[in-house]
């Protein structure tokens, strides 16, 4: 596992954030990132921007096109990823995204240009784990973590086949659908989490449909992780390039009622 994210989860529960890389524009990414650490995010999960996302709901297909729309490429993100590991060197820099992107000029490319970068993981939505050799072998022998997803209907016999070869964190998307509409049922998320803890090492993390203080709390008392993203996604969707401060505001929230609720 990456230094940077075994010692984020070592803190207690960790606040992992996700935005979209180029949104509103690419210049606009470093300081939204640095608002988010500024915040008190412990984990960044950077969106890598695509034409059909079709794990996202509508705030985040919105923010891929708009990325996509001021001409965001590769490049640009690896360079965005460049210049956070620079100003941020402790903060686990996570690449989320699709599979054409990654692979596009190969797996081995991709993972050596991420540890150029000083990216620490990998999340990507649509290589299953029976496919891990797509993607992988060639993260791990660059030392970055394959973060791998797991669902409300990731059953007893398919749960095996996730766990191996996962690192970094688990992901578990506590509703089967999209992003950013609905959360789970608490009692619900309850039940997943200490499922999959008494499963694995890895830590768990809980994402999908939180966007207030007090989910977060409630997720953070049973969970090593709270992801939130959609939310934020609208805050830079509502600001634009003057997203900073509101993203900034809104992440000590967050991470307040976390603290609070672990301490």
């Amino acid at each position: 596992m990456s230094t940077r994210l075994a010692t984020a989860f070592t803190r207690g529960p960790a606040l992992v954030t996700f935005v979209t890389a180029g949104d509103p524009k690419p210049a606009a990414t470093p300081v939204i990132l640095d608002a988010l650490v500024a915040g008190g995010a412990d984990v960044i999960e950077l969106g890598m921007p695509f034409t059909d996302p079709m794990a996202d709901g509508p705030a985040i297909q919105a923010a891929n096109i708009r990325s996509l729309g001021a001409g965001t490429t590769t490049a640009d993100i690896l360079s965005i990823a460049k210049g956070f590991r620079a100003r941020h060197p402790d903060v686990p820099l996570v690449l989320m995204g699709y599979a054409n992107p990654m692979l596009r000029r190969g797996p081995e490319w991709f993972a050596e240009a991420c540890a150029g970068a000083g990216v620490d993981g990998v999340i990507c939505v649509d290589i299953p784990p029976e496919e891990d050799d797509a993607l992988g072998p060639a993260l791990r022998a660059k030392g970055i973590d394959p973060i791998r997803l797991a669902t409300p209907t990731t059953d007893v016999a398919r749960l095996p086949a996730v766990l191996n070869g996962a690192s970094g964190f688990l992901y578990y998307v506590s509703v089967a659908g999209i992003t950013g509409l609905q959360q789970a049922a608490q009692s619900s998320i309850e039940d997943a989490v200490a499922r999959l803890k008494a499963a694995t090492q890895v830590p768990v993390a809980v994402g999908f449909g939180i966007r207030t203080p007090e989910q977060a709390a409630a997720i953070a008392r049973v969970a090593d992780g709270v992801v939130v993203g959609s939310a934020i996604v609208d805050l830079v969707a509502q600001h634009g390039a003057d997203a900073a401060e509101p993203v900034r505001a809104y992440i000590d929230t967050l991470k307040t009622a976390i603290s609070k609720a672990t301490s």
